[in-house]
């Protein structure tokens, strides 16, 4: 997967287009993300002991991974692979060819 967990990235389709966030959660086996403040899906809970409230809970729901993109230098971007000369593989930024950490 080219999306890694604290990327900063922007929604590219769906209701929350246009929307920036960072990714909470990756999860590769179903190609989705979960980003910080989008897509929020309401979440109907009963209360569990004593402590513990009922009600509705908002919380982060997943996207599909090809509705998001990479936010380089605040520049949505495509991401590429490069080998280092010491055969270490990183991405790439391929708008700008900068190295992303």
């Amino acid at each position: 997967m080219k999306i890694r967990k604290n990327d900063m990235v922007i929604v590219i389709s769906g209701a929350d287009k246009g929307k920036t966030g960072k990714v909470l959660q990756v999860i590769p086996e179903r190609d989705r993300v979960i980003v910080e403040g989008i897509n929020f899906v309401k979440r109907h809970t009963k209360a569990r002991g004593q402590g513990e409230q009922g009600g509705i809970l908002e919380k982060e729901g997943t996207l599909h991974i090809s509705n998001v993109q990479l936010l380089y230098n605040d520049e949505p971007t495509k991401i590429g692979y490069q080998t280092l000369a010491d055969g270490k593989k990183v991405r790439v930024a391929r708008r700008t060819g900068d190295t992303i950490a």
